[in-house]
């Protein structure tokens, strides 16, 4: 199949004219205009194309080898932390457990410090809208039951100690999982699954990150909770939903968050924010207490400064918790292979026109990545193109569905306390029809048994994470921002088919375009094969300088 992409055919929208058509929509008169939408857009298309045998499975589970964990996760993550190359530059989890082993700090000075820091970045106009909420006494007090675990020499895994943040879509005990909005006020009670692992290895859980209300667009600004502004340069955006998660790691506060990916929501941030993001295979993760937003393509998982970092928290968080049906279905996790430099053997699936269908610089720096992997031993194979226009609306039918859905009675009872952005997307998510999900069903199952064809021959796919850097604010229409889908289809392009065919994918730093934003590379993998992704992250980290972004915290020194 030759590469296709359809261009995006939409106006740039915002303000007064954001607000009629937004309003337009859901008056009775909106339906022929959400006809015409998705129609201009494509979809009439797309309900015409066959899908041949392939049956509307619920989830197209994918296939992997079972593998031997001969470890527990708390080993594993130690024994990603033991090789960690530490240096004064980079406060990695490794540099947090020599420091606290040597003496130098221990968590109760660097929780005061962290505190400050937050404090001072998130006042005043400079606020960098990185955080929806925090309870600076109770990181106090959780330090103080670290330093003296530490102390006594019973750390509870390498983390013990270790600052992290979590996406305000995951539940943390005390506080409301607002998912964005400024409705959804409940205070749990109940830590999720991940928080929950995170607490029982001694992490300290600095609050909840700032986010793309109810995670529906990638771009990472909030009508509600501020825009959340990059750390290489305020003026410039992100990335999302996961918007706030990536920004901390970037800045110095904390090596380690917790995002999720229901559409790049991991990985489109990571790249924007110069960090590693992994979105690992569907289930793998449990999402016991992460609301559900988007059952099918949604994944919980782990941000981190390196790829060391990531797969200590990988190591910790994955595995069934008996509560996540999907999550019981899988192999065990290990981290198998994963300090072999040598890639002689494996093979990377790159489709040239569709990994430069990118700007000039991230292209040029993905393709330095690449040829990393290769001095180290890989080798390139040509793989087709993907049917990038089938993946787009496929994947958009699902989530948008899904999410029209699990926020309908919110939107009978908070229709107008929904951001402009969140209403747009959600009115067509109500406008599709069962047929559509239905069709969009079949279509997931046939293009999942052909990305496995095509894996059978390659053990990666690269692509770059998105197709550019991180866009410019438009701070002319905050608080409510605007509707730019060409610049969402930008962001978006290399990440919808590892959320539709729940395929692990892994973004790591590649390098900086001439303004001195990061570029992320995008390495895609079978199921269950998330060691060798990481594998190869680390090796592509290793080829690539790092620098320290404009605004950043330390927290040792």
């Amino acid at each position: 199949m030759a590469y296709q992409r359809n261009p995006v055919k939409a106006p740039r929208v915002s303000g007064l004219a954001l607000k009629a058509f937004v309003n337009t929509l859901e008056s009775g008169v909106g339906g022929p205009v959400l006809e015409k939408l998705v129609r201009d857009s494509g979809i009439t298309a797309w309900r015409e194309l066959p899908a041949g045998d392939a049956p509307p499975l619920q989830f197209p589970l994918p296939h992997g080898a079972p593998a031997t964990q001969a470890q527990s996760p708390q080993e594993q993550a130690a024994r990603a932390i033991a090789a960690q190359a530490v240096t004064p530059e980079r406060e990695t989890v490794g540099s947090f457990a020599r420091a606290y082993r040597e003496g130098g700090v221990d968590p109760v000075a660097v929780a005061r410090r962290l505190n400050e820091a937050i404090d001072r970045l998130e006042r005043g106009e400079g606020r960098m809208g990185w955080f929806i909420a925090r309870k600076p006494d109770e990181v106090l007090r959780a330090a103080e039951a670290s330093a003296e675990r530490l102390r006594a020499g019973r750390p509870l895994s390498v983390l013990d100690g270790v600052p992290v943040v979590l996406k305000d879509e995951v539940d943390l005990a005390g506080f409301p999982t607002t998912l964005g909005t400024r409705f959804r006020n409940e205070v749990t009670t109940v830590d999720s699954t991940v928080a929950a692992r995170l607490r029982a290895a001694g992490a300290l859980l600095l609050g909840k990150a700032n986010m793309n209300e109810i995670g529906i667009n990638p771009i990472g600004l909030n009508p509600h909770h501020g825009a959340a502004r990059n750390p290489w340069n305020r003026g410039h955006i992100t990335g999302g939903s996961s918007s706030g998660s990536a920004a901390v790691v970037a800045a110095g506060l904390c090596p380690l968050s917790i995002g999720a990916d229901g559409g790049g929501s991991i990985r489109i941030p990571a790249a924007l924010c110069g960090i590693v993001g992994l979105k690992a295979t569907w289930g793998r993760i449990p999402e016991t207490g992460v609301p559900p937003l988007c059952w099918n393509v949604g994944h919980v998982g782990p941000m981190g400064l390196t790829v060391d970092d990531v797969a200590a928290m990988y190591a910790l968080l994955a595995g069934p918790d008996g509560k996540d049906l999907v999550a019981q279905t899988q192999p065990p996790h290990h981290l198998s292979g994963y300090e072999r430099a040598d890639l002689t053997g494996v093979r990377l699936g790159i489709c040239w026109p569709y990994f430069e269908d990118a700007s000039p610089d991230v292209v040029a720096r993905c393709k330095e990545a690449v040829r990393a992997l290769t001095d180290a031993g890989a080798t390139v194979v040509e793989i087709p193109a993907p049917d990038l226009n089938t993946v787009l609306w496929t994947h958009s039918c699902i989530i948008l569905s899904e999410m029209a859905e699990s926020m309908l009675p919110h939107s009978r009872a908070h229709s107008a306390d929904f951001g402009l952005d969140s209403r747009t997307n959600l009115a067509i998510g109500r406008h599709f029809r069962a047929t559509d999900l239905i069709h969009a069903l079949r279509h997931r199952h046939r293009l999942t048994r052909e990305l496995l064809a095509v894996m059978a021959g390659v053990d990666v796919i690269v692509t770059p994470s998105t197709a550019t850097t991180a866009p410019l604010i438009p701070e002319g229409t905050l608080p409510d921002g605007e509707s730019n889908l060409p610049v969402v289809d930008a962001l978006m392009r290399f990440v919808r088919e590892g959320n539709l065919t729940g395929f692990p994918a892994l973004s790591v730093p590649a390098g900086f375009d001439r303004a001195g934003l990061p570029v992320g590379v995008q390495l895609m993998g079978r199921p269950y094969e998330e060691h060798l992704l990481l594998r190869l992250g680390r090796v592509v980290e290793r080829a690539t300088a790092a620098r320290t972004p404009a605004i950043h915290v330390t927290a040792l020194r």
